[in-house]
This record gives structure tokens, C-alpha cells and sequence, in this order.
């Protein structure tokens, strides 16, 4: 951060030069920290409402430590995705209180409750055990954005009975993320019956036709139920960054 900048931004709010909403925008825009490999926003959580997260693959261990350490400097939690459990172990030297969840492949470091709406929760949904980690992805991610989350899965449409069997848990989410593989159809059934945004993420979870979940993609993407909406193949971050996004509403 360029502290000099700040300090004469203090000034004129101090100064009454300066309206205290205009330096809130001036905030927004501060530069960042830059550690050469990488360059850290730690105002991103002022201007998006959520701070900046690591995505871990194709890092090298140094660089996530490096860059986990300049986090750190904030009282945020820090979300680390797509990381392994050697990723973690070096992590956890410079954060002893990190948490690693292993399904969801995720690193959280200083984890605490925000709860910002403890009477809403998001429904993440799975069609079949195989896509566990993908909606794991999507729930710690959303846990540690402070949110509450339900879990219900494996109630694909091969059993849809097991899905009705918790129709009450899904009525009652004020988001829902539906993850499935294979054909993907679980996401319009799921949007047939709740009156709440629905994000489907399809997962690159099936046989040879499905093309690594380009075919439950497709299904998703034509899904005749409204208010379905698709983000990328096996992205549950993604699917768990917007329904935070619609939770703070």
C-alpha cells in the first residue's frame, strides 16, 4: 500500500477537505502489494464485498506461502482453492491455525463465523456421491464467506425420490447450487420445484460421452426450468462466490 497516498487521504478527511464517501472511493482503488510473482489486492473485499482468494494450481509452494503471508497482514479469512495436501503442510509453518479440507481440495486460514444472515442458508446439492468434491469446492467456499450452508447429496434423478425425500431442506434455501455430472439433468429438475435463484455447476464426472462435462454443461445450459443459471465445469468456487454475492441482498 502506498502509504503516503493514505496519510494525505487521512489529512483532508481530518482536514474536512474531503468528504468522508469520496476517500471511501479513493479506498477502493489503492494500489496493491506487489511481491514481484504476484500482486496482492488487499482492497478487493471494499470494492466486491469478498477479499481476493488463491487459486493454487500452477503455484509454486513458495509463492502460496508468500502470498498466503501478505494476506495475512488483513483480519480476513483467507481461501486457498485447488490446493494439495504438500501445499498445505507449508502453508500451515507460516499459519498454524490453518484448516485444510481435503474433498474440497481448499486451505483456510484464520477460519471464523461471519454469518451475515444466520436465518438464510444455500442448499448445495449433488447428483451422486462422485461429485462430492466439486460441491465441497462450493460449500467451504461459501462457509468462508459466512454463510450457512446445507448439504444434500447424492439425490440424482436415477433415485428422485431420495431427492423429495428432502424437499423441505431445499424449499427452504434462499440459494441453491446443484452439482452433477453424466447428463446434468438434476439442475432443471431442481429448478422445477424452488422459487429461489438455482446455480448449476456441472462436473466433468461420467463416461466417455459425457466429454469431461461438456454434455451435462450443454443440458444445463438448455435447461427448460427458469431461473437456472451455469457456471464453468467442476467450478464450485465460482457457483459459491455468486450465491454469496445474492445472499448479502
Amino acid at each position: 500500500m502506498a502509504q503516503d497516498k493514505l496519510r494525505s487521504l487521512l489529512r483532508q478527511v481530518q482536514n474536512s477537505t474531503l468528504p468522508v464517501d469520496d476517500a471511501l472511493e479513493h479506498l477502493k482503488t489503492l494500489p496493491f502489494e506487489d511481491l514481484g510473482y504476484a500482486k496482492i489486492d488487499h482492497h478487493r473485499k471494499i470494492r466486491n464485498g469478498f477479499p481476493e482468494v488463491i487459486y493454487c494450481e500452477g503455484k509454486t509452494i513458495d509463492q502460496i506461502k508468500g502470498i498466503t503471508g501478505a494476506l495475512m497482514k488483513t483480519d480476513n479469512n483467507i481461501l486457498g482453492t485447488r490446493a494439495t495436501k504438500e501445499m498445505f503442510e507449508a502453508v500451515r509453518e507460516i499459519a498454524p491455525n490453518a484448516v485444510y479440507h481435503k474433498s474440497a481440495r481448499c486451505i483456510v486460514v484464520n477460519p471464523k463465523k461471519e454469518d451475515f444472515h444466520p436465518e438464510r442458508y444455500i442448499a448445495v446439492v449433488t447428483a451422486g456421491t462422485s461429485d462430492i468434491p466439486v460441491a465441497e469446492e462450493a460449500a467451504v467456499t461459501a462457509e468462508t464467506f459466512g454463510n450457512r450452508v446445507e448439504r444434500l447429496y447424492d439425490v440424482g434423478v436415477a433415485g428422485l425420490h431420495r431427492l423429495l425425500a428432502r424437499l423441505d431442506k431445499l424449499r427452504g434455501a434462499y440459494v441453491v447450487i446443484v452439482v452433477a455430472g453424466m447428463e446434468g439433468a438434476l439442475a432443471s429438475v431442481v429448478g422445477g420445484l424452488v422459487d429461489r435463484p438455482v446455480l448449476a455447476v456441472p462436473t466433468s464426472v461420467g463416461y466417455g460421452a459425457s466429454f469431461h462435462g461438456i454434455a451435462a454443461l450443454l443440458t444445463m445450459l438448455n435447461s427448460c426450468a427458469s431461473g437456472v443459471s451455469v457456471v464453468n465445469i467442476d467450478n464450485g468456487f465460482g457457483a459459491a462466490y455468486t450465491a454469496s454475492l445474492i445472499m448479502k441482498d
